[in-house]
């Protein structure tokens, strides 16, 4: 997936989880923050930011730019790091829909709807191979990185371990159940669930994996304007 225009600038605050404030052009402004984590060890006074542009396509926005990419430096040196929440089920799609994403053994996609509702919650994506085998889909988006390793989530997420007991229920009633773990930079060992934010969401990722949901992670080659699913990840559970 690419974005259509991209400038840089420098953190400054976050006043709250939606608004950065930001120093662009020499100039102080607000940006549209895409990812409503707590993204504290990223989003520091002085990082190093990619925003995307949206001066003369501004349409019913308020805002002139939304915030995209963070350099963080780490001790292996600096990492930029994709935080737009849209863009994993962006990179997730466009792999599924091309063939270089196959899940669960399946065969040719032969169709893929996005927020499919199953149960009592909205996955994001339906798949159907050529033989007619089925498959859903949870996607989440990781930002969180320690020492090389890349963990999910950086906040309590009720909501994800509703949807990995929705993919539990799936995969016993016959349907090819996954969960993808996009990181959205390169440079990583392996992931983990992030036990000691969420204890919870770990304990219920490790049963779906007893009950057949298959657990992916992939990282990502993120690009100043770009971001594209790469390479597979280790994934300790």
């Amino acid at each position: 997936m690419r974005y259509e225009k991209i400038c840089r600038g420098k953190f400054i605050s976050r006043p709250n989880r939606f608004i950065a404030e930001v120093e662009t052009g020499g100039c102080v402004r607000r940006a549209h923050v895409k990812n409503t984590g707590r993204c504290r060890e990223l989003l520091v006074a002085g990082a190093d930011l990619i925003m995307e542009d949206f001066r003369g396509r501004m349409g019913k926005r308020k805002l002139e730019y939304s915030l995209i990419g963070v350099t963080k430096e780490t001790a292996r040196g600096p990492i930029l790091i994709n935080i737009d929440s849209q863009a994993p089920n962006k990179v997730v799609g466009e792999a599924l829909r091309s063939g270089k994403l196959r899940i669960g053994g399946m065969g040719k996609v032969k169709a893929v709807k996005s927020e499919y509702v199953y149960g009592a919650s909205r996955l994001d994506f339906y798949v159907k191979d050529e033989t007619g085998r089925e498959a859903l889909v949870e996607v989440k988006g990781v930002t969180l990185e320690e020492d090389g390793t890349a963990m999910f989530p950086d906040a309590p997420t009720e909501r994800g371990v509703k949807h990995i007991r929705e993919l539990m229920g799936a995969a016993l009633s016959g349907y090819v159940a996954c969960v993808i773990f996009v990181i959205q930079m390169k440079g990583i060992d392996f992931f983990r669930p992030n036990d000691r934010t969420h204890a919870e969401f770990g304990e219920v990722l490790r049963e779906a994996q007893k009950v057949g949901v298959e657990v992916l992670a992939y990282d990502c080659i993120v690009g100043e304007d770009s971001l594209r699913l790469d390479a597979p990840v280790e994934i300790k559970l």
